[in-house]
């Protein structure tokens, strides 16, 4: 089974995860931006940063087979800090536009706070004039209100629900979700967000039609394998493999779009996509003295 994780953060796992990822049946990944960790205090961390997952995590990631894409955007959290917002939503554009980006985002809220909207709504304007998909973090605490009011936002801006993959849902939250026509991204943890037996129930209930399946895997205890151990939970209990083919594999691609993602025919090696990053690391080896 072929699988295509729509939401992990890559820059934070290990050589090990990528092959691990690879051998469970993980073909391509999107990586969207998001917070580090502890707060960033110049935006030339944010283009260091946007540049290393639009470059070096896809050679990394080539080098293992599989296809990496990602997702640019000013994560909610680090929103609050307007000055720094200012500079990071003026660069925003440059990258935006740049191969291998599939989405805006993450964008969201986070405390909920109106500096948070004003950077989500400016980021979604940018997502529309660049007819872009919008990739919505929910927020931890307070996640129906959370919920609610990105949708409430989006709507009023004229936003195709059909553009907009709402993610970090749970039980509260998908059903509204999946009524106001947007995807619903789940996230499975090991301990917080979903467990699988929790998405096998969301699974029941509401099918495969706009839900999508992710690992997130970050700093925190998550798990890069989480997605094809969910598909195992689903299929030990009964699902049927075309569907959950549907869920981790023809869905995300559809949302996303064939021809943002660009897949490899089949999904063989990414080709050409692991120069980078071997070349890389072939400069820094050292040499002994003379050698050529």
């Amino acid at each position: 089974m072929r699988i295509l994780d729509p939401h992990v953060h890559c820059y934070s796992r290990t050589t090990d995860d990528y092959e691990a990822m690879y051998l469970a049946g993980v073909r391509a990944v999107v990586e969207p931006s998001f917070w580090l960790g502890q707060p960033r205090t110049s935006a030339g961390t944010f283009r260091d940063y946007f540049l290393s997952i639009l470059e070096f995590e896809r050679s990394r990631a080539a080098d293992f087979g599989i296809t990496h894409r990602c997702t640019i955007g000013l994560n909610p959290k680090e929103a609050n800090d307007e000055r720094l917002a200012a500079e990071v939503l003026e660069m925003l554009p440059e990258f935006a536009r740049r191969h291998g980006v599939v989405a805006i985002g993450e964008l969201g809220y986070d405390a909920i706070t109106p500096a948070e909207e004003k950077a989500f709504v400016a980021q979604v304007e940018l997502a529309m004039e660049l007819g872009l998909p919008i990739l919505v973090h929910t927020p931890h605490r307070d996640k129906r209100r959370g919920t609610l009011r990105s949708m409430d936002v989006l709507a009023d801006l004229g936003v195709d629900p059909g553009m907009v993959v709402v993610d970090h849902s749970t039980e509260e939250t998908t059903r509204d979700i999946l009524e106001r026509g947007y995807w619903a991204g789940h996230t499975v943890y090991p301990e917080t967000k979903l467990t699988a037996p929790r998405f096998r129930n969301l699974f029941l209930e509401f099918g495969t039609e706009r839900m999508l399946l992710d690992s997130s895997a970050d700093w925190g205890k998550a798990d890069p394998l989480s997605v094809p151990k969910t598909l195992a939970h689903l299929e030990r209990h009964g699902a049927d493999r075309a569907d959950l083919q549907r869920l981790v594999w023809d869905n995300p691609i559809a949302f996303f779009g064939a021809h943002r993602l660009d897949l490899p025919e089949g999904g063989e090696r990414p080709a050409g996509e692991g120069a980078t990053h071997s070349s890389i690391r072939e400069e820094h080896v050292s040499r002994p003295a003379g050698a050529s």
